[in-house]
């Protein structure tokens, strides 16, 4: 089966940290002096010392009156356009006049103050800003030029340190990380989206994780993240777990994560947990699902009218059987199903071994002699898979064996395989949907093909995605025999009929088209 290969290649900016699987955007940090400014704030300053003047200029006018006025109230009564004042009237003035000249006082330190911090405030170094390269758009404002919204709190910003990025300005305090919410003060961070992250977040949020060994997927030599991905599961994990000896389940295919142990058969084989709930360990064990699938056949008008032993072997015992089998198509690396027709002695899994830990052991086997009394000889199935799995085995060799017993001529590969493997794919979806209480789905079924697995009652969800796995199997086998007829049989299938297509395999060796 293929294995999926994913790349990620993010946009990256100027240069220091060389992981491309995340957007990654640098602050620049330019020093500024009075000469360079800009053109608000020289305008300030400008304002500044220009009301500096003008308020100091109309302080010593106003002085001046006040001394003018002292000299005018030496004699008791006076004359000021017109107007008599009385002593009362003078002293009333005098202490308006000296509240005036405190006021202007107080004005002229402030704005000797305003210019100063002015000045100091273009020593500070800039705050950080974006690559002019990678700003977005400019941050929308109605307001006059040098008038600062902050992008966060969405106040005015006043004088002191500010933050120009992405296209806005912050409040330095308020330029912060999606993900956590806190500041971001660092000299580079991340983006995903229009959103900032730190680069520590954005990598624990963003960065992929391998489902085996639990930490961030590496980069590869040319700088990108690179991972392996079951085409079914999903299951992403480190390309170099391909080499480290890190097993896999022979049923479900997924790998041993680091922190989950799979059971071992004392074949050599790994059964993960899900799959050993509902696995099937000796031959008696496996007795219901046989007649079970003989009453499927059955509903489709395919009775099987000799009775074939079934047995559960061990891996060792179907090869051997394999070696000893002169016709028949195996399906290789893994066989894990066979139709015999010679006459032999194969070793039989008599009863259920117990577990110990995550180790199978007692594993009693005794041998059974094989003797021709049709043209099939037995069915055999490896042992230990779960029951989904064994049926949909057990309903392909249900089916080499009905093509013999039927007399049908020698087929070829992609011809008998296929339509066994159409087989096993109808059971299949049978057991799937009508567990579900599906109609729809098994409406293309005969309505009794389905009708000894409706008893059982409804499955489990994870019991169904694994019926569905297995007809991922099936649908996406990439073998010629297996994968290719498969499809062309499927295909002759929904479109003439079972019945029809079997009648035109007879006639002619092939498909119909």
């Amino acid at each position: 089966m293929d294995w999926l290969t994913e790349i990620f290649n993010g946009s990256t900016y100027k240069g220091q940290y060389h992981g491309k699987y995340e957007d990654h955007v640098y602050w620049d940090e330019p020093r500024r002096s009075v000469d360079n400014s800009s053109d608000f704030v020289q305008e300030e300053i400008d304002h500044a010392i220009a009301l500096s003047l003008s308020e100091d200029h109309k302080g010593k006018k106003v002085i001046g009156k006040l001394h003018s006025s002292e000299e005018d109230t030496q004699s008791h009564h006076t004359e000021d356009n017109g107007y008599y004042h009385s002593e009362e009237d003078e002293q009333y003035v005098k202490s308006r006049l000296e509240e005036d000249e405190q006021y202007i006082k107080s004005q002229l330190e402030e704005d000797e103050q305003l210019a100063k911090a002015i000045q100091e405030s273009l020593i500070v170094d800039s705050p950080p800003q974006l690559d002019s390269r990678n700003i977005l758009p400019p941050y929308p404002s109605s307001h006059p030029p040098g008038y600062r919204i902050c992008a966060g709190c969405h106040a005015e910003i006043g004088r002191g340190r500010f933050l120009s990025c992405m296209g806005a300005v912050w409040h330095p305090e308020c330029f912060r990380c999606h993900a956590c919410n806190h500041p971001i003060t660092d000299y580079e961070f991340a983006m995903s989206g229009n959103r900032p992250y730190h680069k520590s977040c954005h990598k624990e949020h963003h960065h992929p994780r391998c489902d085996v060994c639990s930490n961030f997927i590496p980069t590869n030599a040319s700088g990108l993240v690179e991972y392996r991905a079951h085409p079914f599961w999903m299951q992403k994990y480190c390309p170099s777990h391909e080499r480290d000896g890190t097993c896999r389940c022979c049923s479900c295919e997924r790998m041993e994560p680091r922190d989950m142990r799979y059971l071992s058969l004392d074949d050599g084989r790994k059964l993960c947990l899900e799959c050993l709930d509902s696995a099937l360990m000796d031959t008696h064990e496996c007795q219901p699902l046989y007649f079970e699938i003989r009453a499927f056949y059955e509903g489709l008008n395919m009775k099987v009218e000799q009775e074939i032993p079934l047995l559960l072997v061990e891996r060792q015992a179907l090869n051997e059987a394999m070696e000893g089998e002169k016709n028949g198509h195996h399906h290789l690396p893994e066989t894990r199903g066979l139709c015999l027709s010679e006459e032999q002695t194969v070793t039989t899994v008599l009863r259920r071994p117990k577990r110990e830990g995550y180790q199978i052991i007692n594993l009693v086997t005794e041998p059974y002699r094989l003797v021709r009394r049709c043209e099939v000889t037995a069915i055999l199935i490896l042992y230990g898979l779960p029951r989904l799995l064994t049926g949909s085995i057990l309903a392909h060799e249900m089916m080499h064996a009905w093509l013999r017993l039927k007399g049908y001529p020698n087929l070829r590969p992609e011809v008998e395989e296929g339509i066994c493997q159409v087989l096993a794919h109808m059971w299949l979806e049978a057991e799937i949907y009508s567990s579900s209480g599906s109609d729809v789905a098994s409406s293309s079924l005969p309505p009794s093909s389905s009708s000894t697995s409706s008893k059982k009652g409804k499955r489990s969800d994870f019991e169904k995605k694994f019926g569905e796995f297995f007809q991922h199997q099936i649908e996406s086998d990439g073998s010629s025999a297996y994968g290719d007829g498969f499809r062309q049989a499927n295909q002759a299938v929904l479109k003439y009929g079972l019945r029809t297509t079997l009648d035109h395999i007879r006639m002619t060796g092939t498909f119909p088209v």
